[in-house]
């Protein structure tokens, strides 16, 4: 699923090509939205919270008689959960994703932006935004960012592994996989580790927003800092290989949420985050 950098790219680029265009023709391919008709509205901008994006648009304004001079506001929200992209292409131009896929398409005269696999689509009035994105925690990437907030909102569950909490959209937002277990190798501390033990929760925290900020830029995602030789992580995906720092193999294991589902794929170095020993996590590949 892509995290909070790739959200930001995402924005940015559909901000470039759509904010200050008018649509000229929408075309959404969900039954709830089937006809709905955009043409004629303004993309005023497009903004991430998130794993989320909200494009916000501005309706024109009603020339009748006695009418409100305040256009209407409207907003897309769209989630890629594991599949979804938009794409940006010259006005007619040829898709490079099967047409099937496609969820909605937004004309402007100078572009066309369409939405492939998009897990969530839906239109809602810009008002109530809050409704769809409300839940979620202090956005790692937002201007409005507030440590002290994601910092008790995650101490408010002391139990729970900080691997887990760390991808709990409500408690901080845009933290996926990647991040959790780079950030995680980067303080220390073993993923299974409860959120009340881990010794420098702030640090864990402001390592997952450091890395997420130095990957808004082109290029492939990197965690290893801007003097690295080659893009590459430190422990995510590198299962069997040896820790860039002390050589030991690197593993892989399965970490579940509280209730016992959502178990996600961990990496770690077991000499560096060496793991709980009052909660062993199975090793997906123990060592020989």
């Amino acid at each position: 699923m892509p995290e909070g950098d790739s959200i930001w790219r995402a924005a940015s680029r559909l901000n470039e090509a759509l904010a200050g265009q008018t649509i000229t023709a929408s075309d959404f391919r969900v039954p709830r939205f089937a006809t709905l008709n955009l043409a004629g509205w303004t993309m005023t901008e497009v903004v991430p919270q998130g794993k989320h994006l909200l494009m916000r648009l501005a309706g024109p304004v009603d020339e009748e008689p006695g009418a409100s001079r305040k256009p209407r506001e409207l907003t897309i929200h769209s989630h890629l959960k594991m599949e979804g992209n938009w794409m940006i292409y010259p006005p007619g131009g040829r898709w490079t994703k099967p047409g099937h896929t496609a969820r909605c398409v937004l004309r402007t005269a100078s572009a066309d932006a369409v939405g492939f696999s998009l897990g969530i689509l839906e239109v809602v009035p810009t008002a109530e935004e809050s409704k769809i994105v409300g839940h979620l925690g202090p956005d790692l990437l937002g201007p409005d960012w507030d440590e002290a907030e994601a910092l008790r909102r995650l101490r408010a569950e002391p139990d729970v592994t900080v691997g887990f909490a760390l991808l709990d959209q409500r408690k901080l937002a845009g933290i996926g996989n990647i991040y959790r277990c780079e950030s995680c190798y980067l303080s220390g501390i073993h993923p299974a580790l409860p959120v009340g033990e881990v010794p420098d929760l702030a640090k864990t925290v402001n390592d997952a927003k450091r890395l997420l900020g130095e990957n808004l830029g082109p290029g492939r995602r990197s965690t290893l800092g801007p003097r690295a030789m080659r893009p590459g992580y430190w422990v995510y995906g590198r299962e069997r290989q040896p820790c860039r720092r002390c050589g030991t193999t690197i593993r892989r294991g399965l970490l579940a949420g509280p209730d016992g589902t959502e178990e996600r794929d961990i990496y770690f170095c077991p000499r560096c985050q060496p793991a709980p020993q009052a909660n062993p996590v199975p090793q997906a590949n123990p060592a020989p």
